[in-house]
């Protein structure tokens, strides 16, 4: 039964936690046999944290209320602050630094009974769409252990795929939880602008690109989680409206006849895998067999300009991160970062402020242009990605290669993702697909501004007809 537990859904085993049926203590007991298991080979989790956890689990007691009474779960080594337990985003240069607080969305899991077993992989400062930190190594995918989870919360994506926990936060700047939910078979939702709080620590990251969320196997867990995470925190700069209702509400409710657009075309024309095209395909014919009406059709997308100004943002987060690290620690060791850190922090150090101005402006006047297209549509379709979870290794530079060679293979594997963290708007990949292979296969679905409520109830329909949370990669070895 151990085994079993950790692949079951949150809200269930916080209910049997509220009966009696198990204890909190066997549920973490569990996850850390599960990572005891697993994680050597897999390499999911980089930090842990045995003893409070089981503390905590032994104050949870049956009849807990709480939303996640009991449920062990993982935080992402990358943005949230954790009380205590190690944080590195992913980089040499924070060495063991361990935080004295809480940041806001941890506090709110803790407080709805959820149980921080330890901090997942994930690539230095979460600037690649693959998880192979110099400092722990890749993270591999449970379904093929020489592929990429994806990235950044690639970590995140392989503990929930390999049941290590049933629940696991992630964080999105170009798709880092669309891009590892699509690699490792999960259901990953990047929520609205302003929907999840960065306080107390941070404001936004550059230009309000940035969301946290979570990676999980159910749709219903995802809008649990949502529900617990999600409100204002005092001094945000942005705030998404409150929905309708809890959003694990809009999971049981029927989406409507919905205006569907899709396409397999990608924003910066780059090739898109015959597999990623046919698990988009056979996902329009579901929708459209379930009643909605569905038109090949995209946004104005396509803009030269796009990739160079977003690395503009990209570099000029990354220099600020690295600068922020320095003022806490007292200086900065450059030798301690990566090669591709250490361009970009070096690019950022070179932007001006006029220009980082001109750049955000660029960027949010071509979000204008690409969320008009949901003046005649309520969702758009689209692969996650344009290829199956690629080798780890495959962005790594070749001979003579600059590191930021790295970013510019980068899209040709997720063209998809970035531009919605542009716009702000809810997406969700979901696991429809697999291919000949084997290895999961995420379809992409992007809904209207604030309106994750839409897209929860659309993608319980497809979950209830695809019935993907039974799928399981192979067990690692011992």
């Amino acid at each position: 039964m151990a085994e079993d537990l950790t692949l079951r859904p949150a809200a269930e085993l916080a209910s049997m936690v509220q009966s009696g049926d198990v204890t909190a203590r066997e549920l973490v007991e569990a996850a850390y046999e599960a990572i005891g298991r697993l994680n050597g080979e897999l390499n999911a989790f980089v930090t842990l944290s045995e003893e409070r956890a089981l503390a905590e689990a032994d104050a949870v007691e049956a009849g807990d209320d709480r939303p996640l009474a009991g449920v062990p779960i993982a935080i992402k080594d990358l943005g949230p602050l954790t009380e205590g337990i190690r944080t590195t985003f992913g980089t040499r240069l924070l060495g063991d630094w361990v935080p004295d607080h809480d940041s806001a969305l941890v506090r709110r899991l803790r407080r709805a009974g959820a149980i921080v077993v330890g901090k997942t992989n994930t690539p230095e400062f979460g600037l690649l769409p693959v998880t192979e930190p110099e400092r722990f190594g890749p993270a591999r995918n449970p379904w093929d252990r020489s592929r990429t989870t994806g990235g950044s919360s690639g970590g995140s994506a392989c503990a929930v795929a390999s049941g290590m926990v049933p629940l696991a936060h992630a964080n999105d700047g170009g798709g880092s939880i669309r891009i590892p939910a699509s690699c490792c078979g999960l259901v990953g939702l990047k929520p609205s602008r302003g929907r999840v709080s960065m306080a107390p620590d941070y404001a936004e990251l550059v230009g309000g690109i940035g969301i946290d969320g979570v990676v999980s196997r159910t749709v219903a867990d995802t809008a649990l989680a949502l529900d617990i995470m999600s409100g204002y925190e005092p001094g945000d700069p942005y705030w998404a409206p409150d929905p309708l209702a809890p959003f694990v509400e809009a999971v049981e409710r029927q989406p409507g006849r919905l205006r569907i657009a899709w396409s397999t075309e990608a924003p910066n024309r780059v090739a898109v895998h015959p597999d990623c095209q046919t698990a988009t395909r056979e996902a329009v014919s579901m929708l459209e067999s379930l009643g909605h009406t569905v038109e090949e059709s995209a946004p104005d997308w396509f803009d030269e300009n796009y990739v160079p100004f977003f690395l503009t943002i990209w570099s000029a987060a990354c220099s600020a991160q690295v600068t922020e690290i320095g003022s806490l620690l007292g200086g900065i060791d450059l030798e301690k970062l990566e090669p591709l850190s250490r361009e970009l922090y070096e690019e950022g150090q070179r932007i001006s402020a006029p220009d980082l101005i001109v750049t955000l402006d660029y960027l949010r006047t071509l979000a204008r242009r690409i969320v008009s297209f949901w003046t005649d549509y309520d969702v758009l379709v689209t692969p996650t990605l344009a290829q199956p979870p690629i080798e780890i290794g495959a962005l790594q530079p070749g001979s003579g290669e600059p590191a930021m060679s790295m970013l510019e293979k980068s899209a040709d594997f997720v063209p998809f993702t970035p531009a919605i963290n542009l716009t702000g708007q809810p997406a969700i990949s979901l696991p429809l697909h697999q291919s000949p292979e084997g290895l999961p296969i995420g379809v992409h679905f992007t809904g209207p501004p604030a309106d994750e409520e839409l897209l929860l109830s659309l993608a319980a329909q497809l979950e209830e007809a695809a019935s993907w949370a039974e799928r399981r990669p192979e067990p690692a070895a011992a």
